[in-house]
């Protein structure tokens, strides 16, 4: 079966540890396969499968197709193990919010042909040049960065897509599809741009000195325990209007709204893309 590294012995001379990382992985040092995760991998197929419905339900209620919401698996802080667990279950879109861990299980996706068309989110913070070049040229199969909430960060990205070598493996287009991150909570531990000027005015800047970067649509995190939603609604709003300023029909602009505790009510309200980390993978080690 898929568990074999929980009960096989370890070869001598490792210590007893059975790594899921290749040794001097950035990863190494959390791989042991204890019987409690090997339980927790084995619900990962099932919880996908119940989130799905979920998914299903909730874009019935709107009268939308399942099929116009994209699953993406929030990956954070959980192993090879797991990722190889919901592949299995039919996910291809994951979601990473640290850098580092992105680079490193990118490329060790890349060197599995059973995991070679992953599509990686990148939904974390980019701060400074670096990160945005090492984002673009790191990650094979990079296939959206959610987290675009200012110029510096879009301006990076430019640069590094158009100094990169080559295409990236995985990335088809000539273009880098990116997301707006909206702060619709205006809470100050959140980022993102804060109201429909700061929005245009990126998004024209984008749409004038980025040519390697496609505007898909906008993201947001939204208020937690709010029982009005009141975060995705502004994010729908504001997607009419941004659809407006740019000309744009409405349906061809995407939105990242919904987590694991409000991913119906978010598909309910029109996202396009969920984000869900605890609901597939357990809670958080």
């Amino acid at each position: 079966g898929k568990m074999d590294t929980a009960t096989t012995i370890p070869p001598a001379g490792n210590g007893g540890v059975v790594s899921i990382f290749p040794r001097g992985s950035a990863f190494a040092c959390r791989g042991f396969v204890t019987a409690a995760m090997s339980s927790s991998l084995r619900e990962i197929g099932p919880r996908t499968v119940e989130v799905r419905r979920r998914i299903e339900v909730a874009a019935g209620r709107s009268g939308r197709a399942p099929d116009a919401v994209r699953l993406v698996a929030v990956s954070k802080r959980k192993s090879m193990e797991h990722i190889r667990e919901a592949y299995a279950a039919g996910i291809r879109h994951f979601g990473e919010n640290y850098l580092q861990e992105l680079v490193e299980k990118s490329r060790l996706a890349s060197q599995e042909p059973a995991l070679a068309d992953i599509r990686w989110h990148y939904i974390g913070s980019i701060q400074g040049t670096r990160k945005a070049k090492e984002l673009v040229a790191k990650v094979p199969g990079l296939w959206m960065v959610e987290s675009v909430e200012n110029k510096e960060v879009a301006q990076s990205l430019q640069s590094a897509f158009s100094n990169r070598q080559g295409l990236i493996p995985g990335v088809i287009s000539p273009m880098l599809p990116i997301l707006l991150q909206v702060n619709t909570s205006m809470e100050n531990s959140k980022s993102g741009l804060r109201d429909d000027t700061q929005v245009f005015e990126l998004a024209d800047f984008i749409v004038v000195n980025c040519g390697h970067l496609r505007i898909s649509g906008l993201m947001t995190i939204g208020a937690i325990h709010d029982p009005t939603f009141e975060s995705f609604r502004k994010l729908v709003e504001l997607r009419s209007r941004l659809a407006d300023h740019l000309s744009l029909p409405e349906a061809s602009l995407e939105l990242s709204m919904g987590m694991s505790g409000d991913f119906e009510k978010a598909v309910e309200m029109g996202s396009t893309n969920v984000r869900v980390g605890t609901q597939i993978f357990g809670a958080r080690d």
